[in-house]
């Protein structure tokens, strides 16, 4: 089995001669959480569609699963699963009724009712999804896309409308699904979110990758250097080091001891994001001819672009 559950290679979208996505390249490994991430407009999301079949690609290679997404079978469909920003689920079935109509669109569905505990709605069971908060719709989304097992998990921007409480928990479900070897592709804008859950983030912005690595040294060496900083003489300063420790040693020997308001600073990984990322120049709209219904999920899906 190839050790790569996906693989990107030059890839290249445009619309009307505008590059959406421009040379793109990057692997995930199997077992992997890989976040990609970057401001509205950057090209992230049509990435990912063309990833899980939804958008036909301009130029480059693309393999998903072992398979090219812009033509592979339901089989290979039911082999991913698909939590998208709104899934449209049918307001008028219960949590468990959908997700029973849902498990049979796969060959291997997780139990519908340990699925449904999975993402904390066992009181909601037997609700009609129309009459849940936002926040329970979403987890509904979430239990939907895992409720075929699926080998790759695309999770787009997953605990929108959680709250914080709802958040942490769903962050443990996505833990226990790693451990069982699940591959997971995160967008989110929290980046505590992909700090907490992802093994190596990519940032996308204007179409292209800027950087790439594990979460523990993203950005590299100087992007990650600590600060010092302390008030001095009602001042607050601040110094980049390499050597904080000794800095701050030095620093105590000149002022008779330990500075005022003394705190060492290593950015997070929010911090080297917002560093790389400029706003100023969006992605170009798509041609709304050519924007795909991206249906429901997995198995589900009804795509338009790519005529499935």
């Amino acid at each position: 089995m190839d050790s790569d559950a996906v693989r990107v290679r030059n890839l290249r979208k445009t619309y009307g001669g505008a590059a959406v996505v421009d040379d793109v390249s990057f692997e995930i490994a199997r077992g992997e959480t890989f976040a990609l991430l970057g401001p509205n407009g950057a090209g992230k999301s049509t990435t990912v569609e063309i990833l899980e079949g939804y958008r036909r690609r301009t130029g480059g290679d693309v393999s998903v699963l072992g398979a090219d997404p812009g033509t592979a079978s339901l089989e290979w469909k039911a082999r991913i699963g698909i939590v998208l920003q709104s899934a449209g689920q049918a307001g008028v079935y219960t949590v468990r009724e959908q997700l029973r109509q849902f498990a049979l669109y796969y060959p291997r569905p997780r139990d519908v009712d340990e699925v449904i505990a999975a993402v904390g709605l066992e009181q909601q069971a037997g609700t009609r999804i129309a009459k849940l908060s936002g926040g329970q719709q979403r987890r509904v989304d979430v239990a939907l896309g895992i409720i075929g097992r699926p080998e790759l998990l695309f999770l787009d921007e997953p605990t929108t409308g959680f709250d914080p409480q709802a958040r942490r928990e769903f962050w443990e479900l996505i833990r226990r699904l790693q451990s069982e070897g699940t591959t997971i592709l995160l967008t989110t804008h929290y980046l505590d979110e992909a700090a907490q859950l992802a093994d190596r983030v990519a940032v996308i912005t204007r179409g292209r990758l800027q950087a790439i690595g594990p979460v523990a040294t993203f950005g590299g060496e100087e992007a990650r250097t600590p600060r010092v900083v302390w008030r001095e003489a009602g001042v607050v300063r601040e110094e980049r080091t390499a050597t904080p420790w000794e800095f701050t040693a030095a620093l105590a020997a000149r002022l008779g001891g330990e500075p005022e308001g003394l705190e060492i600073r290593r950015p997070a990984l929010e911090e080297i994001y917002l560093g790389m990322v400029d706003e100023s120049e969006p992605e170009p709209e798509p041609d709304p001819e050519a924007a795909p219904d991206r249906g429901i999920v997995g198995a589900a899906v009804i795509d338009e672009e790519v005529g499935r």
